[in-house]
């Protein structure tokens, strides 16, 4: 296997509010399934081989803003998907912070009460 980590879970409260939270955030479509008598909403891969996860309700999770932390890819436009933290029910915790030629990031709380990390790559001019 080519990664390390090959799946994630985001533990949620409402599944509908999470769901909507990170699709505005992140520009994206999530799908809501069904596993094995858990609900999930399964961030898609962009392309075969990319790790993915899914926002998880389940008796077992709980949002938090401690421990483990995951960092989305926010694509090229972090400005943007931080900008839209606010406006769809979150909180920037750490703004956006450049690591060089890693990129930048931010840690944002999400609707669920999860701290969570948004990052976008260098892009190359």
């Amino acid at each position: 296997m080519a990664h390390r980590v090959n799946w994630f879970e985001i533990p949620v409260v409402d599944l509908a509010r999470a769901t909507r939270f990170y699709e505005a955030v992140l520009s994206t479509t999530l799908k809501v399934e069904d596993f094995h008598g858990t609900r999930l909403a399964v961030f898609t891969r962009k392309q075969e081989g990319d790790v993915t996860g899914a926002l998880v309700h389940s008796a077992h999770l709980r949002p938090s803003l401690e421990g483990s932390r995951v960092y989305l890819d926010a694509g090229t436009d972090l400005d943007g998907a931080i900008r839209r933290v606010a406006q769809a029910g979150g909180k920037v915790l750490v703004e956006k912070t450049s690591i060089g030629v890693l990129g930048s990031f931010a840690v944002v709380r999400d609707t669920e009460g999860n701290a969570v990390a948004l990052h976008a790559h260098v892009t190359a001019h």
